[in-house]
């Protein structure tokens, strides 16, 4: 874990045998919320764990939880429904490294979902002008393999975090950074990443976001944007709206796909669903656009899910990544685009 010795903002707490509790102070009565100031400023309690844990005895009111600029080292879960962490912009950081393969405290493995430097496992959380990042160093550990999976999530949105709002913040990491569990509106963020680092099975709305993909130095194919694993009987998955989808200097030229179908746990009635609508593409974006994905059916043969077997599609591409219709690269109609709509996408709640 890389440590940030010249950050005064520094400290340990957070989750899984690394919490600071906040017995001892008070909940604050007039606001419903609490300033996180590791110092020790009046008023504020030390940790985004401690903030968390006020937040816990709030009842499922509104929390606002405020984040001043610097790095916080923790590992964290929201539980609290109708809680907002608010960050000051960019360079509030809340940053932790960990990947599956690795070793927890008490002597467990983290695995995918596990490794999360942030997971919100409650309704109706806003996340808001922060950066949430893993800083596990995945590109040395391609070199050593010491890890033994290199998966390492920065943002976890579990299977209960239904209607979460996540607005200009910046998501960092490499595989597997984003995790959506639970219906989510993405507005005006930065996620980058290069394997799989946007995946998971609920509809989730991306709007006007930048998808950065991350160089990896002698990789070939630079990555995946997308790995969506959504149910048959569900009819939006991942839906990019109005993006940019840029790349870090060093990445070539069409060495990266728009994504490729999970079929997570070989269970073969996920179907993946990801559309990129209207987006602006660099020429990182490889002319066939999508893959096929390794799984293991339910009788233990292995076998390959296909682009066209999922619902992969795009409308009104744009900029020099932006191919034309291939058999594995579906674009499509001005109608069916419509179709795309918050309410639609996001069912009864429209982010």
């Amino acid at each position: 874990m890389a440590l940030h010795a010249l950050d005064r903002r520094r400290f340990f707490a957070g989750g899984v045998a690394l919490g600071i509790g906040s017995r001892g102070f008070a909940l604050p009565a007039s606001n419903r919320g609490a300033t996180v100031d590791p110092t020790g400023g009046p008023g504020t309690v030390p940790t985004l764990a401690a903030a968390l844990e006020l937040a816990d005895r709030a009842g499922g009111s509104s929390f606002t939880i405020r984040l001043g600029p610097g790095i916080i080292t923790e590992k964290c879960v929201v539980r609290a429904p109708n809680v907002t962490i608010a960050g000051s912009g960019p360079q509030t950081v809340v940053s932790f490294g960990a990947a599956a393969g690795l070793v927890r405290p008490d002597g467990g493995k983290w695995g995918t979902g596990g490794s999360a430097t942030l997971t919100v496992e409650a309704s109706g959380v806003t996340l808001r002008n922060l950066t949430i990042r893993n800083s596990f160093d995945f590109l040395q550990d391609r070199i050593t393999q010491a890890s033994g999976g290199a998966q390492a999530v920065a943002l976890s949105l579990g299977r209960g975090a239904d209607r979460a709002r996540v607005e200009s913040c910046s998501i960092e990491g490499y595989q597997d950074t984003l995790y959506v569990q639970g219906r989510a509106h993405f507005s005006g963020c930065r996620i980058s990443g290069c394997v799989d680092f946007i995946f998971g099975g609920p509809a989730a709305l991306f709007n006007r976001c930048e998808i950065v993909s991350r160089f990896v130095p002698g990789a070939e194919i630079q990555g995946y944007l997308s790995a969506p694993s959504t149910p048959a009987d569900q009819p939006f998955g991942l839906v990019f709206a109005d993006c940019r989808i840029t790349r870090e200097a060093g990445v070539p030229d069409a060495s990266t796909y728009l994504g490729r179908p999970w079929r997570a746990g070989g269970n073969m009635r996920l179907v993946g669903a990801s559309a990129f609508l209207r987006c602006w593409m660099d020429a990182h974006i490889r002319g066939d656009g999508w893959t096929a994905m390794g799984f293991t059916d339910p009788t233990g043969q292995k076998r390959l899910f296909q682009p066209a077997e999922a619902r992969l599609f795009e409308f009104g591409s744009r900029g020099p990544g932006a191919g034309s219709a291939a058999i594995g690269r579906r674009f499509l109609t001005a109608s069916q685009a419509a179709a795309f709509t918050p309410r639609a996408v996001l069912g009864d709640w429209q982010g």
